[in-house]
């Protein structure tokens, strides 16, 4: 049995850590490499919602072609009467910490989305697409970098060409579920 989820911002990931986390979907699995030198906050807070089973049959929400995927959003994909307005509003109930972004942007990076205000991350993630959209990320420099895909990259890019409300929420007609998500440790 999962551990209850988190109700208040969970313990930063140890300084030197790294973990693994595999997302089954059902265009194939991905996997990431996330490390905590990156953003001990998230990556804390990742581990910890994946623990709980927090992300299991949640959506990939929104798909920008060529720039990310988003996902995480927990009011999303679980219930069947989701206010489309409410898209990609969701989260666990709390926020974290903002981490300071120390690495590029770039195809595979994994890390937090999350809303204009600071300290505003608590469960939507996103994948980068394309190198290309390094210098958007870039110049808001305040999503933090958790880590990046190893392998399933074709999977992400099976999921970014579904279909899409198209501008300005990009919102997936038909999202792509997380069936599971889970963490294994070296």
């Amino acid at each position: 049995m999962a551990p209850a989820c988190p109700k208040s911002a969970p313990t930063h990931a140890a300084a030197g850590s790294t973990a693994t986390a595999t997302i089954e979907t059902p265009k194939g699995p991905i996997v990431v490499r996330l490390e905590a030198d990156l953003g001990p906050a998230a990556v804390g807070n990742f581990i910890a919602l994946a623990g709980c089973g927090y992300y299991n049959g949640v959506v990939f929400h929104r798909l920008v072609p060529g720039f990310v995927v988003q996902g995480g959003d927990g009011a999303y994909g679980r219930s069947p009467n989701v206010d489309p307005a409410k898209v990609g509003t969701g989260g666990p109930g709390y926020t974290i910490d903002d981490d300071p972004v120390t690495a590029q942007y770039g195809r595979g990076v994994f890390a937090m989305a999350r809303t204009t205000k600071p300290h505003s991350e608590g469960s939507q993630f996103f994948i980068v697409l394309d190198d290309a959209a390094r210098p958007s990320l870039a110049d808001a420099n305040t999503y933090a970098i958790m880590g990046h895909v190893t392998s399933g990259m074709d999977v992400v890019d099976a999921i970014a060409a579904m279909p899409n409300s198209g501008q300005p929420t990009n919102t997936a007609i038909d999202p792509v579920q997380m069936t599971s998500v889970t963490i294994a440790t070296p």
